[in-house]
């Protein structure tokens, strides 16, 4: 059962004129599905929308809050800000899966609180509220609920698992790493990959991500802990 969109905006302080739109912004594919009838749509068109606005607003932010940090460095600290982990965190704060609409059969295998769903919401409401009310109203949106969730103090705290990973194996002179994409599972438009990361035949982690980099990320960290141990 979705929660009451009301609530969320009084929650969030914002009120959007256009009330489909945020409806929409919380509609799953297996919702719609299952609903072929009715008026509703879902959300993947506002999610690549808002995964664009995500990436100019952070960009905008960094180059603003940085004037003395290089390209490359940008790019990696954007990277880590919009990253699945990371909007996944961002949505689990404000309670976005509790708001949203799941045909029956994604409700019963919790896809409620799937990673992937998490951020697919993030970034559809991030491109609900753009189209509702603009570029500043994204900008007000992020300062007050995702970037006091970053820890600044002179680089970023939401890891490169991959390049942290990479740094210890070669301080320690433990091997060479490889990555394997192990699995691909789920339909085209949500498609999920599984990668392990392996140090010669031996598996160190794995991981799971929308993207082959983001599941290669979550090997990564896992490995670490491995490692840890």
């Amino acid at each position: 059962m979705s929660g009451d969109l009301k609530q969320l905006q009084h929650k969030l302080g914002i009120q959007f004129a256009d009330k489909p739109l945020l409806k929409q912004a919380f509609t799953h594919a297996s919702y719609v599905n299952e609903h072929r009838f009715s008026q509703h749509h879902d959300n993947e068109r506002l999610e690549f929308l808002g995964d664009a606005v995500l990436e100019l607003t952070v960009s905008e932010f960094l180059y603003n809050r940085f004037p003395g940090r290089p390209e490359g460095e940008l790019t990696k600290l954007r990277a880590a800000i919009v990253c699945e982990p990371s909007l996944v965190k961002f949505a689990e704060v404000l309670n976005f899966g509790a708001y949203v609409l799941l045909g029956k059969g994604e409700e019963l295998t919790g896809g409620r609180s799937r990673p992937a769903l998490l951020a697919d919401v993030f970034e559809s409401f991030v491109g609900a509220l753009y189209l509702d009310q603009g570029l500043e109203a994204v900008r007000g949106f992020l300062d007050r609920y995702v970037f006091p969730q970053v820890a600044w103090d002179g680089k970023l705290q939401m890891s490169d698992f991959k390049t942290e990973l990479q740094e210890l194996t070669q301080h320690h002179n433990l091997g060479v790493l490889e990555y394997r994409i192990v699995e691909e599972r789920g339909p085209a438009h949500e498609r999920e990959f599984v990668s392990e990361v392996y140090m010669g035949e031996r598996s160190l982690g794995r991981g799971t991500g929308r993207s082959k980099k983001e599941a290669e990320q979550q090997a990564a960290a896992a490995a670490l802990e491995t490692l840890k141990l």
